[in-house]
């Protein structure tokens, strides 16, 4: 991952929920804080896998939260028993950034990679609302689960 937010530094408004997911093994991954985690529903429907900008979120992939941990690489083939913690609905989460404005309140936010938000779902998962942009934070509300329909 080539990323702007390995491990990027989020600022939660309000109280967190979480949730605790199993990492597919299916390829290897590396997870980082601030990165978004879905089911691709083609692969595995039961493990979660962290978004890459690489990769193709399908219209029927689930979005499932924003990684609030980062791990050690997991290993294509391992066994399927390591467990990453997730923000998930109803968490505000502040996204460090500057794409979005006062003005886009409400807008439906896609993350193009493992933390640059967009307007523009594409092939990328859709992750909630815009509810607030402050002192370099742009906070969205999660959705989740949530079915990429417009991936």
């Amino acid at each position: 991952m080539a990323d702007l937010t390995a491990n990027a530094y989020l600022k939660i408004w309000g109280e967190a929920t979480t949730d605790r997911w199993i990492l597919t093994t299916s390829s290897a991954q590396t997870p980082y804080k601030g990165q978004p985690f879905y089911l691709d529903i083609t692969a595995d429907t039961v493990y979660v896998l962290g978004f890459l900008d690489a990769q193709t979120v399908a219209a029927d992939d689930i979005f499932i939260g924003i990684a609030a941990e980062g791990l050690p690489t997991v290993a294509s083939g391992a066994t399927e028993n390591t467990y990453i913690t997730l923000y998930t609905e109803p968490t505000i989460v502040g996204f460090p950034g500057s794409v979005f404005t006062d003005a886009d309140v409400g807008d439906t936010i896609y993350m193009s990679d493992s933390a640059t938000l967009s307007a523009t779902a594409g092939d990328n998962p859709e992750i909630g609302k815009l509810v607030r942009v402050k002192d370099g934070y742009q906070y969205v509300r999660l959705s989740s689960p949530t079915i990429c329909t417009g991936a």
